[in-house]
């Protein structure tokens, strides 16, 4: 891991600018990277208030966030990632657009670089197909919010190397994180598990089993979860709960994965959790 030093991050969105602050704040050189200028800045806010919640709480000096932001630069130019160590996709959760910006990538990174997707179900096969280094193209699954979980899933795709697979597991460990690995296959573990239980709890809204919130407290109070799973869809994202379980559905082939047509028209009304300020609450 002595290799990696800078660290560039694609997609300035939630995720994006989580994974960009943990590298920072571990002491890594960090390039934040995204098309829309009004993304980064609201990445930049988003980092200068979590960052001021670190040291409101003594988990941080004022010296040490005025370092980690001076680690951290932000631009809309793929060129500045051209001489980066390591990478991390954290852009929309579409298969052809990650493929696509892989392929740009790989022409423009130097080819010792390790490409790490921050995708939560798209196989790392598929994606390293769109390159030349496919032993260099993992899955790094972070969980949300980034600067305060732990874990990270690491997925191998079928070319992945060793090698590959040391690093990403050496820079968890840097970053005070615990990496599990997965195999490469749709959903992972985390959404493998995760998204069928959230889909399930939808389908009981849907057909009157229970409101919202007596859903949420019977996963909360019965089951021990520290948040109940449509609250965690809301906050997840309503598109992106979708956009998995298909994902589960046409990588495995079973009809049990079929997302709950209310998902399905909630997303289509736009109302996607916490982003859009309605989803299963209201925010």
């Amino acid at each position: 891991m002595a290799m990696v030093k800078t660290v560039g991050v694609i997609g300035a969105g939630t995720m994006g600018s989580g994974i960009a602050q943990s590298f920072a704040q571990a002491g890594f050189s960090v390039r934040l990277v995204d098309v829309s200028p009004s993304m980064l800045d609201r990445a930049r806010t988003s980092i200068d208030r979590s960052l001021a919640k670190f040291v409101e709480k003594g988990k941080l000096s004022a010296a040490d966030r005025d370092a980690v932001l001076g680690r951290l630069s932000t631009g809309p130019a793929m060129s500045t990632l051209a001489d980066v160590d390591y990478l991390v996709e954290a852009i929309v959760e579409d298969r052809d657009a990650k493929r696509s910006l892989f392929t740009e990538l790989d022409a423009l990174v130097r080819p010792d670089a390790i490409f790490a997707s921050n995708t939560s179900s798209i196989p790392i096969g598929t994606l390293a197909d769109a390159t030349r280094r496919p032993d260099r193209v993992l899955g790094m699954h972070f969980m949300n919010p980034v600067p305060l979980m732990v874990l990270v899933e690491v997925i191998r795709g079928a070319r992945t190397s060793d090698g590959s697979m040391k690093v990403a597991f050496d820079l968890c460990a840097a970053l005070g994180k615990t990496p599990v690995e997965s195999a490469d296959r749709p959903g992972f573990i985390a959404n493998r598990v995760l998204m069928p239980m959230i889909n399930e709890a939808i389908y009981a809204v849907m057909e009157g089993v229970g409101t919202p919130e007596a859903v949420d407290t019977v996963m909360k109070l019965g089951m021990n979860h520290p948040m109940g799973p449509l609250t965690l869809a809301d906050f997840i994202g309503l598109d992106v709960c979708l956009a998995i379980m298909r994902v589960l559905r046409d990588g495995l082939g079973d009809a049990k994965y079929t997302p709950c047509p209310l998902l399905e028209r909630m997303v289509a009304e736009g109302k996607l959790g916490r982003k859009s300020g309605v989803g299963f609450y209201k925010y």
